[in-house]
């Protein structure tokens, strides 16, 4: 049966929802849309009546591409107030041949977070760190081998239950089932990994609309996050308060006529607005981006400090996403701010070319990953439905890409 997943990541300002399948070790987008939110502050949800005709919406356009209707779905939830720590857990191994299999990796991990979750906690992450078998060998890949008890270590993060049931609430009224959940940093981690990647600590920064998120990832494990109340919102702000303009103007100075940094700006390319107080004004790319830029500026500094602050260990890179990072002259910002030990992401998957698919193309690749690791095959489509939409895609000309994912509360029974 075709494996297929929808993912969605809702952000302040934009909800980015996307379906795609799983194909011989990559994934392929089925479809992708994203409209501008309403009712999400900061990844929350703050008004639940705004959010779920948006919510309609989204999923109304992906199903007019798909011809079926999405009932499952895997989100991003916000990781304010998220703590880690280290567990321990072992699985007995029952079968008549003591061989390994991926369900025994799942006992084990269940093992390590039982009665040590807090009532108001739910796990967002669970990574094993080692495998040992029969308390001597360590081993990196468990499965197929021989052993009597199999024991683990696993990096827990959890975060509290008000950052997941307000997100979960709002899709069920709408008729769609949160199959998982995680965070967006892992998501954007897993679409931006290299291999030298897995191997080292770096970190990635995710300008947001009205937030900034830094991560630091030692392995390929998250290690510690932070989320900067600052974000390209403010770039918004500041352009409607030095030119007197309305936040539709402003939205639009900051799209078409402003980049990230000055070099190769013009101060001849102008356009014409009408200020609040009814005056017309002229603003020039130049000047448009004197703004944008002291703000970006300003952002990055402060992610550069978070960086030190989140981790002591010596940084191997430095990857920045989100959509403000597809402003022009954006590389030369990076440049200035941190030298050459850091670079722009580049989502490349077909459709969803836009670094605004960061979180949900990476966390489809994540969810297939893990699943596969784990030797589970999972779709939100049954074969009945799976049959419909093959022969939809007969008609329609999709594009190929990658998508997204969370796994461990699907194999812990969320």
């Amino acid at each position: 049966m075709r494996k297929i997943i929808a993912a969605i990541d809702i952000g302040s300002d934009i909800i980015k929802l996307v379906v795609g399948e799983s194909l011989k070790g990559k994934i392929h987008i089925l479809a992708a849309t994203n409209i501008h939110s309403q009712g999400i502050k900061k990844g929350f949800v703050v008004e639940p009546n705004a959010l779920l005709p948006k919510l309609e919406e989204a999923f109304s356009k992906i199903e007019s591409m798909i011809g079926l209707k999405i009932k499952e779905v895997i989100a991003t939830v916000p990781s304010d107030d998220i703590e880690f720590f280290f567990a321990e857990g072992s699985s007995t191994i029952t079968n008549v041949e003591h061989i390994i299999k991926e369900s025994d990796i799942i006992h084990a991990m269940q093992a390590c977070t039982y009665n040590k979750i807090e009532a108001q906690k739910e796990i967002v992450s669970i990574k094993p760190t080692s495998f040992y078998i029969d308390d001597e060998r360590t081993v990196k890949n468990p499965v197929g081998m021989e052993g009597t008890k199999l024991k683990i270590k696993c990096l827990v993060a959890t975060i509290p239950r008000k950052n997941i049931l307000p997100i979960v609430k709002c899709l069920e009224k709408i008729g769609v089932k949160v199959i998982d959940y995680t965070l967006s940093s892992i998501g954007d981690y897993y679409n931006l990994q290299e291999s030298m990647m897995k191997d080292v600590v770096g970190a990635i920064i995710n300008i947001g609309y009205d937030s900034t998120n830094v991560s630091i990832f030692n392995k390929g494990l998250l290690t510690n996050t932070e989320n900067l109340k600052m974000g390209s919102h403010q770039i918004e702000k500041d352009l409607a308060y030095v030119f007197h303009l309305t936040k539709k103007d402003a939205k639009y100075v900051k799209k078409e006529l402003a980049s990230a940094h000055k070099r190769g700006t013009s101060g001849s390319v102008k356009e014409e607005f009408t200020t609040r107080e009814g005056e017309n004004v002229e603003i020039s790319e130049y000047e448009a981006t004197e703004v944008s830029y002291a703000r970006l500026l300003e952002i990055l500094k402060f992610a550069k400090k978070e960086i030190n602050l989140l981790t002591k260990k010596e940084i191997h890179y430095i990857m920045i996403t989100g959509g403000v990072s597809e402003m022009p002259n954006f590389s030369f910002l990076v440049e200035e701010v941190f030298g050459h030990h850091a670079k722009v992401a580049a989502t490349k998957e077909l459709g969803v070319r836009s670094n605004m698919y960061s979180s949900s193309v990476g966390l489809l690749k994540y969810y297939d990953e893990k699943t596969n690791e784990l030797g589970v095959d999972f779709s939100i489509f049954n074969e009945e439905e799976t049959e419909e939409l093959s022969s939809v895609s007969k008609k329609f000309s999709f594009e190929e890409n990658s998508i997204l994912g969370k796994l461990f509360g699907y194999f812990f029974d969320n």
